[in-house]
């Protein structure tokens, strides 16, 4: 990358982000919607069931995102040479889909599992599976948009998935059928938005294309799963951690702090495509000395800045969250206190930067930082879980609020270190 390029770059990057944004405002609108009324409909009890299954399903996306931000690593480095993504990417996407397969399959067969994340439920355990099998395609979809810049279909696929549940929510209402098993299908379809966009996707890849083998793609694409998994564990599968670490407590409170919790998580779930954007981005900075010192000052900068907007928010959540709660979800869900909101809030802020910043780390290629530091945030909240005195809300609030403090600092001494380019891979 010469210098010259670099402002070329720059408003690339801008458009693309510009045209992102306008379509995450929509899917997160959409996103709103069915986070609202799920709870309003089902009441607090039911919502705990709800919200552990939305956990599971979520989670299993979640895990899934390193597939979008390989795919797009490596549609970034085809699109660089002018050609398209081969077998390597397809042998991510099946690494990819069975991995989570088997996870789904897991929770399902274990009885423990099974009661605890479904209430006994076994339907809703067989749809988690179908929707994270799903979710695979869906995000090797996004993948391969974004990284060949094809940022208009990318932008409505987002906005698709949303919808599609929606649309789905609105016609279950209507038709009567308000409850946890019907909530939970209109969840899921939204992972099936990716058909609508196979078409162009699939003119991205050459299928005869040689590249890497299946050892070190298996290898690459399980460690950072394993990361992602770790990750969903406290962002979109929370309310299913919980679950398993912290049982008990009331119910009814329980399903209002679960309910609280989507209000703070719902911009968080979608957002995967700024991550996404983040690989290629980075993987053209860092092809020049200016483009990397340009790189660790929007790092360092956007460090300072998460820590002031997270005692902001947390600040306003302390005094307002319970007030909208009340407003958002109804009366019964009035029990809600502001320090969980507020320590809702600092988590969720947190857990916004080391998003990016682990898409950093994916652009490096450096997938056992990642791993690491997603450990970090994981293994920090579920000792507060298990250990912490106290009932099960204080245990979920100050995991919460811990675990992604503890992997910021870690994430942060990680990207802002001096790295070296960041160059194709060949065959990739």
């Amino acid at each position: 990358m010469t210098a010259d390029s670099e402002p070329s770059l720059a408003r690339e990057t801008g458009k693309s982000a510009g045209k992102i944004g306008i379509s995450l405002l929509v899917a997160i609108a959409l996103g709103y919607v069915f986070s609202f009324l799920t709870p309003r409909l089902l009441g607090p009890i039911d919502n705990a069931v709800f919200a552990s299954f939305w956990g599971i399903l979520m989670g299993l996306g979640g895990a899934l995102s390193p597939l979008e931000q390989e795919l797009s690593r490596q549609s970034a480095v085809a699109s660089m040479d002018g050609g398209r993504v081969g077998k390597p990417a397809l042998r991510a996407l099946t690494v990819g889909a069975v991995a989570i397969a088997v996870v789904a399959a897991v929770t399902i067969a274990v009885p423990v599992l099974n009661q605890r994340l479904y209430s006994g439920h076994l339907e809703l355990g067989v749809i988690a599976l179908c929707g994270g099998i799903a979710f695979a395609c869906q995000f090797a979809t996004r993948g391969l948009l974004v990284g060949h810049n094809r940022i208009r279909p990318y932008s409505w696929l987002v906005v698709a998935e949303a919808a599609l549940r929606a649309v789905l929510l609105g016609l279950v209402v209507v038709a009567g059928l308000t409850g946890v098993v019907s909530f939970a299908i209109a969840a899921a379809v939204g992972s099936f938005a990716w058909l609508l966009f196979l078409r162009p996707a699939r003119r991205l890849v050459d299928p005869n294309l040689e590249g890497e083998g299946w050892r070190p793609v298996t290898s690459r694409i399980l460690l950072l799963l394993l990361g992602a998994g770790l990750t969903a564990s406290v962002i979109t599968g929370y309310p299913a951690l919980v679950n398993v670490l912290a049982p008990g407590g009331d119910a009814t409170r329980v399903g209002v702090l679960f309910a609280t919790l989507q209000v703070s998580r719902v911009p968080l779930l979608l957002l995967t495509p700024l991550q996404a954007l983040a690989v290629p981005t980075v993987v053209r900075l860092s092809g020049s000395t200016d483009g990397r010192h340009r790189l660790r000052r929007l790092l360092a900068l956007g460090t300072v800045g998460t820590l002031v907007v997270g005692v902001v928010g947390a600040l306003v959540g302390l005094l307002i969250g319970p007030w909208l709660v009340k407003l958002l979800f109804g009366a019964n869900y009035a029990s809600a206190e502001g320090w969980w909101v507020a320590g809702m809030v600092w988590g969720a802020v947190l857990l916004t930067a080391l998003q990016l910043m682990t898409a950093v780390l994916v652009a490096r290629t450096q997938a056992n930082k990642v791993l690491v530091t997603w450990a970090v945030v994981a293994v920090s909240t579920a000792l507060v879980l298990v250990l912490l005195p106290g009932d099960t809300i204080l245990r979920a609030v100050v995991g919460l609020a811990v675990g992604p403090t503890v992997g910021l600092v870690v994430a942060a001494a990680f990207v802002l270190r001096r790295p070296g380019n960041v160059r194709a891979t060949p065959g990739v």
